[in-house]
């Protein structure tokens, strides 16, 4: 099923969160952190392998949404992550699977001993 584009994508810097809604009516706030670590790039999403677990992104942000042909976005990130294409799909998906997703990334993060928060600059 092809998933037709988002009539609205709104990014809210303030409260880093990309709001996108869809012909039928959804409407998804999705936060910047949360798509920053389910970016589909190969960095994060590997080649084949399990999804990273990636610490420290609780305060990143979108510099930039840049289109990409007539079926995605490209989201460009303030800790320089710019390279996972977003594609209409993939943007319907994490949006109805955010809970689930979110609630696994937590338990991951748990496990692996890591924080949410960017590390603390050295005290001089």
């Amino acid at each position: 099923m092809s998933i037709t584009p988002p009539t609205t994508i709104v990014l809210h810097q303030q409260s880093r969160v990309l709001e996108v809604q869809f012909e039928d009516g959804q409407r998804y706030r999705l936060p910047c952190e949360y798509l920053r670590v389910f970016s589909p790039s190969a960095e994060v999403r590997g080649h084949g392998g399990p999804i990273a677990t990636i610490p420290g992104k609780r305060e990143v942000n979108i510099v930039a949404v840049e289109p990409v042909g007539h079926y995605a976005v490209k989201l460009v990130f303030d800790d320089g992550h710019d390279t996972g294409i977003f594609t209409w799909e993939t943007l319907r998906s994490l949006g109805d699977e955010q809970e689930a997703n979110w609630q696994d990334y937590l338990h991951r993060m748990e496990f692996s001993g890591l924080s949410r928060d960017p590390p603390k600059a050295p005290s001089r």
